[in-house]
C-alpha cells in the first residue's frame, strides 16, 4: 500500500512531507475521508504571540509546536516525515531532511506527532518546525495514495521566545518593545536639543506582513538562485543584510527613493507619519518618493519586527561619514580657519537600526545587537547597503569583522585638523567630542552611547583607536592648561524670535593671550549641508590670565527665517587664531529652533464605531502670516478602515493664520478597534512645515 503523507511547502516551493508508516500506533486501512481541517488559528496565534496579525490566517513562529485538527474517518495512521526547500531541494544544501512521526515533538528540528480523540472522529497533529528553518509562507497538503488534499496555509516567522532561535531574547519586556510594539519615537535635532518624533511602525496592520515577504522575493539575490536564497532565509544575518539593501532603491526596485534637495514629484520625508502607507504604496506602484535616514530606518524596523527579528531605531547625534575608509573623519582647515577638506562630512544626526541576533559567523562574543543602515551612503560588496555589524566589534575596534564595521566605527568618531603653511597638521582641541553623542533609542529615550564606544578621552577608547587605526595613532587628550573656547546658547529659541548667542574664550595660561575670534552662523540641514549665512561677528581680543571674554552674535528672524529649511537648524561656529603661537581652537554648536506646540484635545470618550472629535490648535510664533495651513491626523485603528487604508477626511485645511495668531481645527474620526492606540497629528503650512505631536487614546466598547 502506498504510504499516507502530509506535504508542507513554502512560497517558492518549500516542502514538508508527513508520511505515516507501520511503527506507529495507527494503521492505514484506506484513504482517509477528510471532512475539514481546523488550523486552530486563534489558539496557535495566542501561544505564538501572533494574535495582533489578526485571525484571517495561521501565522506561527519557528522552533515552537502548533497543532491542527483533522476531522475524518477512519482515524488509523502511521508514518515518517521529510522536509525539502526550494524548487530543487538537495540534502547537500540542507534543503531536504527526512524524519519519523514520533509520540511527541522535539524542539531542535522539524518533527510531528499525532493523537486521536475518544470518538475517533478527529486526529490532532502537532507540528514543530526547526528553530533554524527558513521563514516564509507554507502550504500544508495531505497526500493519500497519490490523492492530494490541501489543508491550508501558514506563515513561519523568527521566534524571539525560542531559546534555540538565533533571535532569542531572554527579557519579556524587551520582546514586547522590540518585536511587538507598533508605536515608537524617532529622535532628531542635536544632542543638546533632542527632539522626539512619533512614528507608527504598524507591523501588524493588514497586508503589511505579505508586503515584507514580497520585499525578500523582490531582492536581486532571489532571482539567480532561488534555492540558495530561500535556504539562507533561516539566518537573520542574511535577512537583515538583504533588507538593508532593499529598503533603499539605489540598486533595485527597493522601497524608498532617497532625496535631500528637490522633493518635487513626491512627499517631503518629514511628511510621513508611519511605515504602513509607505509599504502599501511600494507594493502597489514601486519605489516611494521620498525618504531620508529616519524614514529608511523606521521602515526597516517595521519590516524586521514583522518578520520576527527584534529591532530598535537608533539616532547618532553628530554622525560622521567616512568616504575614504581610513577610519577617521578628517575635516581640514587652513590657518585662516577656512575649510579645505574633501568629502568627509558630519551630519547633525543620523538614524539607523540595531537588530538582535547571534553571530555564529564571528563568535559568541559578537552576539547581541547588530547595526545595519538602510540609508544609501556607500556601497558594500558593490551594493548600497550597510551591516549588520556587531556593536561589540564597533566598540572594541574589531574592524575586520563583517559587515561594514569600519564605516560604522568611523560614524561615531572623527578628527578636526588645521594644515599649517609648512605642511604639518595641528588638531583642534576638543574636536573628537562633537561626534557620536547621546546615541538614543527606545520609546522612553535611552542613551546607548556606551554600547558603541568607550567614554571620550578614556584609556579604553584610546586603546581602541590605536588597535583600529595603527597608521593614525591618536594621543589621549585630557584637561590641559591653555585657551578654552565654548559657545553659550540662549534658553528660549523658538522659531520666529530674535535671540543672542555667545562665544566664550577662557585663558588658563599663566600669561595673557591675544587672539582673533571669529564667530559666524549659517543655516544647515540635518545631513550637514550648509546653507546661507545668518550672521557674523569678529573681534581681536586680549584675554588676561585666568579670565574670560565674550563675543555676542545676534540672530534675527528677518535674516535666518529665509535661510533655514524645514529642519530649522542653524550652525554657529567660533574659531580663535593665534598665529604667533600656532594655537587654534574651535567650538561649534547646532541650534535646533523650537517649534510651536500642537495642542490636541479629544472632546469626549473614544468608543468603537462611534465618532469622536479631535480639537487641534497651534500658535503661529512667526512675526508674519502662515499660508496654506492644514492639520492631518492618523492612528492605527482610529483613522483607518478594516483594510488599513487611511480615511479621506483625516485632513482639514485651515487657510491663512496671522502673525502670533492661533490655528484651530476640529477633525472627526471613528475608531474601528478597542484598546490602546496613538493619534498622530501633523500641522503643515508654507513656513512652518510638518510639525508633529501625538496623544495616547484608549478606545472603549
Amino acid at each position: 500500500m502506498k504510504p499516507t503523507l502530509f506535504t508542507v511547502f513554502v512560497h517558492a516551493h518549500l516542502y514538508i512531507f508527513f508520511i505515516f508508516k507501520n511503527n506507529f500506533f495507527f494503521l492505514v486501512e484506506k484513504v482517509l475521508d477528510i471532512q475539514r481541517c481546523d488550523l486552530n488559528i486563534k489558539s496557535n496565534s495566542s501561544s505564538h504571540h501572533t494574535e495582533l496579525y489578526g485571525e484571517e490566517r495561521l501565522i506561527v513562529r519557528r522552533g515552537q509546536p502548533f497543532s491542527i485538527v483533522l476531522h475524518l474517518s477512519p482515524s488509523k495512521l502511521d508514518g515518517c516525515i521529510y522536509v525539502s526547500a526550494g524548487p530543487l531541494p538537495r540534502r547537500e544544501s540542507d534543503t531536504k531532511v527526512t524524519f519519523s512521526l514520533q509520540e511527541s515533538t522535539v524542539d531542535t528540528e522539524w518533527s510531528a506527532s499525532a493523537s486521536k480523540d475518544a470518538s475517533g472522529g478527529t486526529i490532532t497533529v502537532s507540528i514543530s518546525s526547526s528553530p533554524k528553518a527558513p521563514i516564509g509562507e507554507y502550504t500544508l497538503t495531505l497526500d493519500q495514495l497519490g490523492q492530494k488534499t490541501s489543508l491550508g496555509k501558514f506563515t513561519l516567522l523568527f521566534n524571539a521566545w525560542c531559546p534555540q532561535d538565533a533571535v532569542y531574547m531572554q527579557s519579556e519586556e524587551k520582546r514586547k518593545e522590540y518585536v511587538l510594539a507598533q508605536h515608537g519615537l524617532v529622535y532628531r535635532g542635536n544632542f543638546k536639543r533632542i527632539k522626539e518624533k512619533p512614528w507608527n511602525f504598524g507591523q501588524f496592520e493588514p497586508g503589511i506582513l505579505d508586503i515584507c515577504l514580497k520585499i525578500l522575493d523582490d531582492s536581486p539575490k532571489f532571482v539567480p538562485d532561488a534555492d540558495k536564497d530561500i535556504s539562507s532565509r533561516n539566518n537573520p544575518v542574511y535577512v537583515t543584510r538583504v533588507l538593508s539593501a532593499m529598503i533603499n532603491s539605489n540598486d533595485d526596485r527597493g522601497v524608498l527613493v532617497g532625496e535631500w534637495a528637490d522633493f518635487s514629484g513626491g512627499n517631503h520625508p518629514s511628511l510621513w507619519m508611519g511605515s504602513g502607507e509607505i509599504l502599501r504604496q511600494w507594493a502597489e506602484s514601486g519605489p516611494v518618493r521620498y525618504g531620508q535616514c529616519w524614514v529608511f530606518a523606521a521602515v526597516a524596523c517595521t519590516v524586521s519586527r514583522a518578520l520576527g527579528i527584534p529591532c530598535r531605531v537608533v539616532t547618532n547625534f553628530g554622525s560622521a561619514h567616512d568616504t575614504d575608509a581610513n577610519l577617521v573623519i578628517e575635516r581640514l582647515y587652513d590657518e585662516n580657519g577656512d575649510r579645505i577638506s574633501g568629502d568627509d562630512s558630519i551630519w547633525n544626526f543620523h538614524v539607523w537600526v540595531d537588530s538582535w541576533m547571534t553571530r555564529p559567523d564571528l563568535g559568541t562574543e559578537f552576539d547581541g545587537w547588530q547595526t545595519s543602515d538602510p540609508t544609501p551612503q556607500e556601497t558594500s560588496e558593490g551594493v548600497f547597503c550597510c551591516g549588520p555589524a556587531s556593536l561589540h566589534a564597533v566598540k572594541e575596534g574589531e574592524v575586520a569583522m563583517k559587515y561594514d564595521t569600519p564605516f560604522i566605527f568611523a560614524e561615531v568618531r572623527f578628527l578636526d585638523l588645521v594644515r599649517l603653511s609648512n605642511g604639518k597638521f595641528v588638531k583642534f582641541s576638543e574636536s573628537t567630542k562633537s561626534v557620536g553623542n547621546f546615541i538614543s533609542t527606545k520609546a522612553e529615550r535611552h542613551d546607548i552611547t556606551h554600547q558603541y564606544k568607550y567614554p571620550e578621552g578614556s584609556k579604553e577608547e584610546r586603546q581602541v583607536y590605536e588597535k583600529a587605526q595603527k597608521r593614525n595613532k591618536l594621543l589621549q587628550t585630557g584637561e590641559k592648561p591653555g585657551l578654552h573656547l565654548k559657545i553659550k546658547l540662549a534658553k528660549n529659541m523658538i522659531v520666529g524670535s530674535n535671540f543672542e548667542v555667545y562665544a566664550v574664550l577662557t585663558n588658563n595660561f599663566l600669561d595673557a593671550r591675544t587672539c582673533n575670534l571669529l564667530f559666524f552662523a549659517r543655516a544647515i540641514s540635518y545631513n550637514g549641508k550648509l546653507g546661507d549665512s545668518c550672521g557674523f561677528s569678529s573681534e581681536n581680543l586680549e584675554v588676561p590670565s585666568g579670565e574670560e571674554r565674550r563675543l555676542s552674535l545676534k540672530l534675527e528672524y528677518n535674516r535666518y527665517g529665509t535661510a533655514i529649511d524645514p529642519d530649522m537648524m542653524i550652525q554657529v561656529s567660533a574659531i580663535t587664531i593665534d598665529k604667533q603661537t600656532i594655537d587654534f581652537h574651535k567650538a561649534e554648536k547646532i541650534i535646533v529652533l523650537d517649534e510651536p506646540d500642537v495642542g490636541i484635545k479629544l472632546l469626549g470618550e473614544a468608543r468603537v464605531n462611534q465618532p469622536v472629535t479631535a480639537q487641534l490648535t497651534l500658535l503661529n510664533s512667526l512675526p508674519e502670516p502662515l499660508l496654506n495651513c492644514s492639520f492631518a491626523i492618523e492612528g492605527i485603528g482610529l483613522t483607518d478602515d478594516a483594510s488599513g487604508h487611511t480615511l479621506l477626511d483625516a485632513t482639514q485645511e485651515v487657510g491663512t493664520v496671522g502673525a502670533k495668531q492661533e490655528a484651530k481645527a476640529s477633525i472627526d474620526f471613528k475608531p474601528t478597534i478597542t484598546g490602546s492606540s496613538v493619534l498622530l497629528v501633523n500641522f503643515d503650512s508654507d513656513k512652518l512645515k510638518n510639525i508633529k505631536s501625538f496623544i495616547d487614546v484608549v478606545v472603549k466598547e
